[in-house]
């Protein structure tokens, strides 16, 4: 099952957002520190037990599954530490792109060819709408390798050619082996375009908001979610070095990376903050 599909461009959806009213600022963060903290008491914690879905494979018997993705992490699907771990998922886990970049446990249930082994796949495109993906299922479109992953050792191939399976699956928290959170500036940025790309964040892995301060500045302005991973400012002209600051999804926590854009940032550069969420739930 083919589960990749074209993404709109983020400035054209940047521009209809602009009819929207604006998220308000509502939280209250660590002022540059390093250290995520929770928001608030009394949220829910992330849902962790087994749930029921459903599972395929798509793209080649031992591939890493999607080029790209509806995420819109590009060419990072096709490197270690998200190679061969790529996962499709239906509309019920995307949500709407905020489900980006969490990461899940997926195992198989016939003893006979199934290890008790569990894959982990991370959220990096959406499984269209309609069939298995459609109706509020839950269902995992997996890479060629992470499907094979769930078989016992030697039966890959033969896990493969049942084609679908049923499965339980269960969040995990994301863990990119000592990478720190990182913001890709999307092309055809600008000084009044302004659209970020989130990667590699430990812990729950999807973001709930975003806002962005500018150089000499106190301010806090709300970026708007655009598509998949990706965020943007409209307005402007804005001025760098610009700090970042992330709210997870999920079960929300608190990050802040000041100055990580520099001021002679380029579209499509990628910088890196010196810091992470948790590496748990």
């Amino acid at each position: 099952m083919a589960s990749s599909r074209a993404a709109a461009g983020p400035f054209a959806l940047c521009i209809l957002l602009l009819a929207s009213p604006a998220v308000s600022a509502t939280f209250l963060f660590d002022g540059g520190k390093s250290a995520a903290k929770s928001k608030g008491k009394g949220k829910a914690a992330v849902d962790v037990e087994w749930r029921p879905a459903t599972a395929t494979w798509y793209g080649e018997a031992e591939g890493d599954g999607s080029t790209g993705g509806a995420c819109g992490y590009g060419t990072l699907v096709d490197v270690v530490p998200m190679k061969a771990r790529v996962g499709s998922v239906s509309p019920v886990l995307f949500k709407g792109g905020e489900g980006c970049g969490a990461c899940y446990k997926v195992r198989c249930l016939d003893h006979g060819i199934c290890s008790r082994r569990a894959v982990t796949v991370i959220v990096t495109d959406e499984c269209p709408g309609g069939g298995l993906c459609g109706g509020g299922n839950t269902h995992f479109d997996l890479s060629g390798a992470a499907f094979s992953r769930m078989a016992v050792a030697g039966a890959g191939a033969h896990l493969r050619d049942r084609g679908q399976l049923k499965v339980i699956y269960r969040r995990t928290a994301c863990k990119y082996g000592g990478k720190n959170i990182a913001f890709h500036v999307n092309e055809g940025s600008t000084s009044f375009w302004l659209s970020l790309l989130v990667e590699f964040e430990d812990g729950e892995g999807d973001i709930g908001s975003m806002q962005l301060k500018q150089a000499n500045s106190a301010k806090w302005l709300d970026m708007k979610h655009v598509w998949g991973a990706t965020w943007c400012l409209y307005g402007g002209p804005t001025a760098g070095p610009f700090s970042v600051r992330l709210t997870t999804l999920s079960a929300p926590k608190t990050l802040t990376a000041r100055d990580v854009i520099p001021r002679n940032w380029a579209p499509k550069g990628t910088y890196s903050s010196r810091l992470n969420f948790d590496a748990s739930l």
